[in-house]
C-alpha cells in the first residue's frame, strides 16, 4: 500500500499551486468583498487546462485521474473557496456527468466547449422544496410535439450568473419521485429563462448563484441520458461533487491551520511566542491530524470514483470528515488568533464564514450520515 501521490500526481499539484498562489489568493478578498463572479480568474484557470481536468483528452480535456483532480480543488480552494467550487460545480456536477451519460453530439457541442473554458456550467437540481429531499422535484416537463415544455423554479444555482449552459432536473412523471425525473441540456440563453440574484450569503460570496425561473422548451436531442433517469445522473455527478467538496474543505482547513501558525509564531505573551504553549500545540496538533485523517478518505474516495460505477459511501464519508474537520480546524484557528482573528476583514473571518457551507451544500452532514449507514448496514 502506497499512501503518497505519484511523480505526476505530485508535479500537476506543484503547478496547480504555482497558479493559485499568484492567480487566485491575491483576488481572494475582493471576490468575498464584492461578491462579483470572478470571470477573470476562471479565465485564467481556463487558460491553464484547469476547466477541463478530468474531461476525456478525446474531448479536449486533461484527462487526469480523480486524485490529481482533488488535490488540485484542495490548492485552489486554499487560495479562495469560491474559485474552488466554482470549478466543482463545472467539473463535478456537469461536464464529468455529460462525459458519462452525453451522446456524441451532446458531447460535440458542449464538452469541448466546457473543457477549452469556453464555456462555464451549472447544475440546475435544488427547488424550494427539493433540497436533501432532491427526488421532490417540482419543476415539470410535459410532453409537447417537438419535445417537452420545462416550468417552475431552482434556487442555489451556482455559476448561473455566468454560465452557458445547465443541466435541468425535471418531473416527466408525477408521484414517481426519482423515477420520473428526466435530465436536460439547456443552454442559458434559451428563451423563458429568467435569473434572479440570490440574497446575500454568509460566505463562499462571488458564486454566482441565482434563482432561476423556468417557462421554456426544449427539443428530445437536449434530454441527458434517459428520460425518467435524470434523478440517477444526479446521485452519479454528487459522487464527484462530495470528493470535490471534501477537498474544499481541505484547502479552507489548511489556510486556517497555515494562518493561525504564522500568527502563533510571532504573538508573544509573557515573553514568548504563544506557539510556546501547550495549549496552542495542542489544538493545532489536533486540528491537522483530523485534516491529515480527512485528506486520506478524501484521497481513497476520488481512487474510488475512478474505479467504481458507484462510491456514494466513500464519498459521504470523505464529504462528512473533511467538511467537520475543516469547520473545526478554522473554530481553533480563530481561537489561537483571538481578536485579530475576529476582526471584520481578516482572512480568517473569511474562511470562518466560508467553511460552514461545506456541511451544507451537495447533501447536508445529516444526509451524509443517512447515507453513510444506509451503506454499511446493507454490506453486513
Amino acid at each position: 500500500m502506497v499512501l503518497d501521490l505519484t511523480d505526476a500526481q505530485s508535479a500537476f499539484l506543484a503547478e496547480v499551486t504555482a497558479f493559485a498562489v499568484a492567480e487566485v489568493a491575491p483576488r481572494a478578498a475582493a471576490i468575498d468583498e464584492t461578491g462579483e463572479f470572478p470571470v477573470d480568474v476562471m479565465r485564467a484557470a481556463a487558460a491553464q487546462g484547469l476547466l477541463g481536468m478530468t474531461v476525456p483528452k478525446a474531448w479536449g480535456g486533461l484527462g487526469l485521474d480523480y486524485v490529481s483532480y482533488g488535490v488540485a480543488i484542495e490548492a485552489i480552494s486554499r487560495a479562495s473557496a469560491t474559485v474552488g467550487v466554482s470549478l466543482v460545480v463545472h467539473h463535478s456536477l456537469v461536464a464529468d456527468l455529460l462525459a458519462h451519460a452525453g451522446l456524441a453530439r451532446q458531447k460535440d457541442e458542449w464538452l469541448r466547449r466546457l473543457a477549452s473554458g469556453e464555456a462555464l456550467a451549472a447544475f440546475a437540481l435544488s427547488e424550494p422544496d427539493a433540497g436533501t429531499d432532491a427526488a421532490n422535484q417540482q419543476t415539470r416537463a410535459e410532453r409537447t410535439s417537438h419535445g417537452y415544455r420545462i416550468f417552475g423554479r431552482k434556487v442555489w444555482v451556482a455559476n448561473a450568473d455566468a454560465a452557458s449552459v445547465a443541466i435541468v432536473f425535471a418531473c416527466t412523471r408525477p408521484g414517481l419521485r426519482g423515477q420520473g425525473v428526466t435530465a436536460f441540456l439547456v443552454p442559458m440563453d434559451t428563451p423563458g429563462i429568467t435569473r434572479t440574484a440570490r440574497a446575500d450569503s454568509l460566505g463562499v460570496r462571488g458564486l454566482g448563484c441565482m434563482d432561476l425561473d423556468f417557462d421554456i422548451e426544449v427539443t428530445d436531442e437536449q434530454v441527458l441520458g434517459s428520460v425518467d433517469q435524470g434523478f440517477r445522473l444526479a446521485m452519479w455527478a454528487l459522487q464527484g461533487g462530495r470528493v470535490g467538496v471534501a477537498a474544499q474543505a481541505l484547502g479552507i482547513g489548511e489556510a486556517a491551520i497555515a494562518e493561525a501558525i504564522a500568527f502563533a509564531k510571532v504573538r508573544q505573551t509573557f515573553g514568548q511566542p504563544i506557539a510556546n504553549y501547550e495549549a496552542v500545540q495542542w489544538m493545532l496538533a489536533d486540528v491537522a491530524t483530523e485534516l491529515e485523517a480527512a485528506r486520506m478518505l478524501m484521497w481513497k474516495a476520488a481512487d474510488a470514483k475512478d474505479r467504481q460505477e458507484r462510491s456514494r459511501v466513500e464519498s459521504s464519508m470523505a464529504k462528512l470528515a473533511a467538511s467537520e474537520a475543516a469547520h473545526r480546524a478554522t473554530d481553533k484557528a480563530m481561537q489561537i488568533m483571538a481578536s485579530a482573528g475576529y476582526r471584520r476583514g481578516s482572512t480568517i473571518e473569511r474562511l470562518f464564514r466560508d467553511v460552514r457551507a461545506t456541511a451544507i451544500y451537495q447533501g447536508t452532514s445529516e444526509a451524509q450520515r443517512m447515507i453513510i449507514a444506509q451503506g454499511i448496514l446493507a454490506a453486513h
